[in-house]
């Protein structure tokens, strides 16, 4: 867990995202370069949000999402949903990840950016899953409890 935040469009496995708030940020930037780089590799985008109204870059996922170039954006609201919701209205926890993740064996490469707490949940729950740790690629923000 952790290691280089760095993902190239050379890579061919599956790609997983985990995005907490504003930690879409970083996330945003290799879904971009993915774009440019007409990459097809298998991508799943999970982006937990308190709001719909605080999903950063929300057109542009929509858009990007909708190429048909093999990426999922999944959004998970935790606090307000607008009327007849469909998608994820809890915080990330073991059981979202393990229907949004690919199977361990098809060796995703993870990246899972957000506060502190968010990003140790998410890889803490990614391994007992049965992932890779190597695989798991963290950026966090925030305090740290010490």
């Amino acid at each position: 867990i952790g290691g280089y935040f760095v993902w190239q469009a050379g890579m061919s496995d599956p790609l997983l995202l985990v995005a907490g708030g504003s930690g879409i940020c970083p996330l945003m930037a290799m879904l971009r370069h993915r774009a440019a780089r007409s990459s097809t590799v298998p991508t799943r985008l999970l982006y937990s949000a308190r709001s719909l109204q605080d999903v950063i870059y929300q057109t542009e996922l929509e858009e990007l999402g909708a190429t048909g170039a093999g990426l999922e954006v999944l959004i998970a609201l935790t606090r307000v949903r607008p009327p007849h919701w469909t998608g994820y209205d809890r915080r990330v926890d073991r059981q979202m990840l393990s229907e949004v993740a690919w199977p361990p064996e098809q060796r995703p490469l993870a990246f899972v950016c957000g506060p502190t707490p968010f990003v140790e949940s998410v890889a803490g729950s990614l391994v007992a899953l049965g992932h890779d740790g190597a695989r798991i690629k963290t950026e966090r923000f925030g305090p740290t409890g010490g």
